[in-house]
Formats: C-alpha cells, structure tokens, sequence
C-alpha cells in the first residue's frame, strides 16, 4: 500500500486566508474537554417528539460541556450536512432533522437561515427531502435544500487536488470509474471541488450521516458523509483500494472544513453492515440510540466496531484491516480510534 501524503493545493490554503470570514463559531471551538466525548440518548422509538426531546438533550449537554452556545453569529446561517444516497430506506431520518432544527430556531436562528446540503436530487426527492412531485409537499418547506450535483455550490478556487480523474456517485462509482484511462491529466480531472455553503455561508454546520460499510472505504459514515459526499469529482478515487481512504483523511482535515464542523449527530434507527452503500434491508439493524460528538474518527470507530460484530454473527468476514481509512484521519488530527480510551456520556432523564 502506497503512503498518502497531505496533498490540498496551495490555491486552497490561499483562498483559505484571502475569502474566509472569522465569525464567532469559528473562534469559539468546542472545548478540548470534548476530545473523545460521545454524548449517547435512548430512544424510546423514533417517532418526531422522542427525537426532539432527546436532541435537545445531547445539544444542552454538549453546549454545558464545550462552553460553546449554538447561537447566531456574523453570518446567522447554519448547515445541515444530511445523507440521502442510498435511497429509500437508508437516509437521515427526516424526524431527526426536523429536530435538529427545532433546537436551533430556539436558539435563534431564522428558517430560512438553516439550510440542507445533500448530493443528489432524485435521492432527496425519494427520501423527502425535496417536494413530492406529486404532491409538492415537503416537511422542509422554509429551508433552502442546496444539492451538490447541481454544480451551483462550488467555488473554482476552493478545491482539493489530485492526479486521479473521473467524476462521482456513491452508488454508482465503479461503473462510473471502470474504464477511464490511467493517464487523464486534464486540470478538471484532477480537481474535487469543495461545497462551499457550509464553511464560507454558515456560522457553523452540523453532520448527519448514516452509517453503511463500504467495500473501499470500510465505514460509509461520519467522515465521507463530509468529504466524499461533499464535494464534485470524487469517484475517481475508487480506481484504487488506497486512494479513497487517504482522500477522505486529507479532506477531512482542512482546517476552515474543521473549524466550522461543529459536531455530528448519528442515529442508529438503521444501519447496514454488508452491501452498503447499496441499501438491503436484509443486511440492516436498529438501534435506539442517537449519538453526538466533536470527534468523527471515534464515531465511525465505534460503528465499524458493530458493523464487525453483525459480519461475523451472521458468517461474513469483517471490513478488512488493510483499509485504513480511519488511521489515515487519526493521523492527520481530526479524531481518535481509541474506542477503550473514549468516555460515553449517557444523556436521560
């Protein structure tokens, strides 16, 4: 396996200091007390006021513990990082959502001041997210919903650059990736541009991923739901088994990406454990548990740990040792795999 090395272009760093504005969130980072923290809730079922109620459990707790208030800063914006691209079946719950949301209107900010970020329009539109054809009914009516594929939410001078070509889908990224030449060099090729909404628009953002295994990735989760799954041109990186994770740990470490990351909050209403990112619900398990924290390395530590288990329970062979995508990320500083050392914080009552 190739070493990976800290590839982001200088055109990045420069845009970095030239274009970022300072607000509050960005100062005002989570304490290092939340250093590998896990805010965990119980869920009595998932129906809308449990999630609300247990939301707003885990976000007074963290904002107790981190001295950090989720209040309206100098851009009095806020993104909702939601995942959507398995379908059907295998997306943030909207009840989830919705009370993400309700907390931070409490906390002041405006509707139309919290939006969504998602890839891809036909996924949201199935998944609810986007209005029903049909019935143009939405649950997030008053939220703009920004989608990626739509190309509007890129920068040309914000980007994470690589030799490897071709263009992305989670779903649909081998066939996509299957027969490009090995020497396509063109500048656009080598690009994956970032969204920008999240870091240069918002106050802060928050990450709402769901969890699946992934053949080159190990954990479809936290840290692709960040990286991979948010930005263009990124399927490129499956033509090799090393490619992917060491994209995912350098893009995950972008310091204003990190700076303006404030936490993730994960259901286990579903998970898949074998086929992801492709949904099966043959191969998907609940949990009522909700967890947040500042650390997405632990986070997806702890699910590959139970993904790992439901493989060998029933007769597969666990994610492969030889994907490192998470040690790449430790190593880079954005988290920690040291599930032992890791404090569970049980949030009821």
């Amino acid at each position: 396996m190739r070493l990976f090395t800290f590839s982001i272009l200088l055109t990045l760093l420069t845009a970095l200091s030239a274009r970022a504005e300072t607000s509050p969130a960005t100062k005002a980072q989570p304490a290092a007390a939340t250093k590998e923290l896990v805010w965990e809730a119980q869920l009595q079922n998932f129906d809308g006021p449990i999630y609300e109620r247990e939301v707003e459990k885990l976000i007074t707790q963290f904002e107790s513990t981190s001295g950090h208030r989720l209040m309206p800063g100098a851009k009095k914006k806020v993104g909702l990082k939601i995942y959507a691209d398995s379908g059907p079946g295998l997306a943030t719950p909207p009840a989830l959502v919705r009370a993400v949301i309700n907390a931070l209107e409490r906390r002041g900010f405006e509707p139309g001041n919290i939006f969504l970020v998602g890839l891809n329009q036909l996924r949201l539109r199935m998944t609810g997210y986007l209005p029903s054809l049909v019935t143009g009914e939405t649950q997030f009516k008053g939220h703009p919903v920004y989608v990626l594929e739509s190309g509007r939410y890129y920068d040309p001078v914000w980007f994470y650059d690589s030799p490897l070509p071709q263009r992305f889908d989670p779903i649909f990224a081998e066939s996509q990736t299957r027969d490009v030449p090995n020497d396509s060099t063109k500048d656009e090729d080598r690009k994956s541009f970032l969204a920008t909404p999240l870091f240069l628009d918002a106050d802060f953002w928050i990450n709402l991923p769901v969890y699946t295994d992934h053949a080159v990735l190990g954990v479809n989760g936290a840290l692709v739901n960040a990286t991979l799954w948010n930005a263009s041109n990124t399927a490129r990186f499956f033509r090799s088994p090393a490619s992917a994770p060491a994209a995912v740990a350098e893009m995950s470490a972008i310091p204003e990406l990190r700076a303006t990351w404030v936490f993730t909050i994960a259901s286990l209403e579903r998970y898949q454990f074998i086929g992801g990112p492709f949904f099966n619900s043959l191969y998907t398990v609940s949990e009522s548990l909700l967890w947040l924290s500042t650390d997405p390395v632990l986070l997806d530590s702890m699910m590959l740990e139970r993904i790992n288990k439901w493989r060998k329970r029933t007769g597969f062979q666990p994610v492969s040792d030889d994907i490192r995508t998470l040690e790449f990320a430790e190593q880079l500083g954005v988290g920690s795999t040291k599930i032992e050392t890791a404090k569970i914080i049980h949030v009821g009552g």
